[in-house]
């Protein structure tokens, strides 16, 4: 058989002459990595298979998706003119996508996609003096790291922009159909949103940059990629979503048909529970450029929890009607004054209507029982009905005047071990009331003490061990906290890296420290800063003795539990 040509998938062909072909010298034709898959999923919590959509869903929230990618005939030699298929280089590819995501604030969306070639076949067909080699082995593919930033709309908005994007490192073996080699990345931009809650859509579009390669004598390297869906939510909760997307790309040089690639999808997802979600989509190639199956099918099965639309507040109860707004109608005049209490003063002048008191000319006291130190405790309850006090459960203090607090710390001076100076509560009474050198604050455990080390080394000084002691009593008192950065500081005295690598062994030695005091060791990192980040001027002393230091700052919590 006289081979001509490279056809890839349909009926148009690569541009592989007969000059070339005649005077090749056998072998195998690949000259270079290729990744062949051109089909790149969305990360898991998306509206469609390819194209990704604009927002990040969640404050602070998990997607997690497993995709399985089949493609037929995505590269496929034929002869020409009758245009027979000689054999498939690549016939069968099915690939399985790990994607792991996180949505930050409700803005920020990143995630990791590690695809693995499951199966992949072809007939290893050769023609012209050319062998083309069929992969044969499960093989790993390119790891690829995205991250998208939402810019405008909310997520159940009719119109939403972000910017986005993905980078590949080259984890796959590059003469295996699964790699180019070579790291990648694509820029882009996108839209979309949710229209009368009925119709979501999504596009997207940006160049994919890489170095020039050739395959077949077909030159690969940078392409402008696009993509572009809708669907429609059906059923009353609106849980099944159906539409078509199309996708596809167009290297950025020597523009023909061979490098064109498009692919029509029509997909179908459904949500099984309020955070799981299974997906489908088929669909035919449209161009036959290379990549390009004659045929795709996609599966899908993802956790990512439901963005529900806020409710409406309930709309307010009407007003009740009055059967009197006509106050001449019979029985409708103004009743008499009550008097709840009996006390002879009717409810209208009594202060105390349902307390029997006696009458004043005080409004404010009048028909309420006598309290002649005026505390609002009456004088037959009242201990102390000459001296303003306030209430106890104790008939014998009820009405007296409470207990000094001389420092004004919440802890009376009967129990205040420290009454003349600010402190905290403390289960020992020698130092209930007393200060102490450890707080809690929402973002830092902060020591108002410094940790003491021995000059210009990270040992610790045993006048900081009730320090440490106190900092690991909190952690202990707070399980909430669940992840805590030791930070090392310096002032800006040394070399720079002499300083990164002193404040890292010193926070290393602290972190240290609160694991042998029964801290777990999975809620510590220990992080040096050196003199990067002061907290004053280093131009003096004083200054200096500030900067050098160690903090304790709270990266994670979880709520407290509530009995």
């Amino acid at each position: 058989m006289t081979i001509r040509s490279l056809r890839l998938a349909g009926p148009l062909q690569l541009a592989t002459t007969v000059a070339l072909l005649a005077f090749a010298r056998p072998g195998l034709a690949q000259t270079s990595g290729l990744a062949l898959d051109r089909f790149d999923p969305a990360p898991a919590g998306d509206r469609m298979f390819g194209v990704p959509s604009p927002y990040a869903a969640g404050p602070h929230t998990p997607h997690l998706m497993l995709l399985g990618d089949y493609a037929h005939n995505p590269l496929v030699l034929r002869s020409e003119p009758s245009g027979k298929q000689v054999g498939a280089v690549v016939g069968n590819q099915l690939f399985l996508n790990l994607d792991v995501g996180v949505s930050l604030w409700n803005r920020l969306m990143l995630d990791v996609d590690a695809p693995l070639a499951l199966a992949q076949s072809g007939d290893s067909p050769s023609g012209g003096g050319q062998a083309f080699s069929s992969p044969s082995s499960v093989q790993f593919g390119d790891l690829r790291f995205g991250a998208r930033l939402r810019l405008i709309g909310e997520y159940h908005d009719p119109f939403q922009i972000a910017v986005g994007g993905y980078v590949w490192t080259p984890t796959g073996a590059k003469n295996s159909f699964v790699s180019s080699g070579q790291a990648r990345g694509l820029p882009q931009l996108i839209l979309g949103g949710r229209v009368d809650e009925r119709i979501v859509w999504s596009a997207a579009a940006g160049p994919e940059l890489q170095r020039s390669s050739t395959f077949a004598n077909t030159d690969q390297g940078s392409m402008f990629k696009w993509g572009a869906g809708f669907g429609v939510l059906l059923l009353d909760n609106r849980h099944l979503q159906i539409g078509p997307e199309i996708n596809g790309g167009v290297t950025l040089r020597d523009v023909q048909k061979r490098t064109t690639n498009a692919e029509l999808l029509f997909d179908a997802r459904y949500r099984i529970v309020d955070d799981v979600e299974i997906a489908a989509g088929a669909g035919p190639g449209l161009t036959t450029g290379i990549g390009t199956p004659d045929f795709r099918a996609l599966f899908s099965l993802a956790y990512t929890p439901e963005q529900k639309l806020a409710e409406p507040p309930p709309p307010p109860p009407p007003e009740p009607i009055d059967p009197c707004a006509d106050k001449s109608k019979e029985g409708c005049g103004p009743p008499p004054p009550k008097d709840t209490d009996g006390d002879g003063i009717v409810d209208p002048e009594d202060a105390c209507p349902e307390v029997k008191g006696v009458k004043t000319d005080d409004p404010k006291t009048n028909g309420c029982p006598p309290d002649r130190d005026g505390d609002g405790i009456i004088d037959s309850e009242d201990a102390c009905p000459d001296e303003k006090g306030v209430a106890d459960p104790d008939p014998q203090k009820n009405g007296c005047p409470p207990p000094k607090d001389t420092d004004s710390d919440g802890i009376m001076d009967p129990q205040d071990a420290c009454p003349n100076e600010k402190g905290a509560p403390d289960p020992d009474p020698q130092k209930n009331g007393c200060p102490k050198s450890v707080r809690v604050s929402e973002t830092e455990i902060l020591i108002l003490e410094q940790v003491q080390f021995d000059t210009g080394k990270a040992v610790i000084k045993k006048a900081s061990d009730a320090l440490l002691d106190e900092v690991a009593d909190v952690l202990k008192e707070h399980p909430e906290i669940t992840q805590l950065e030791v930070q090392g500081h310096t002032d800006d005295r040394g070399r720079s890296a002499n300083n990164d690598v002193l404040s890292q062994a010193r926070a290393n030695a602290v972190m240290k420290a609160m694991i042998k005091r029964g801290i777990a060791p999975e809620r510590l990192t220990a992080k040096g800063y050196g003199q990067n980040r002061p907290l004053v001027e280093n131009t003096s002393e004083e200054g200096r003795q500030k900067n050098r230091r160690v903090q304790f700052v709270i990266l994670a919590k979880q709520p407290k539990e509530t009995h």
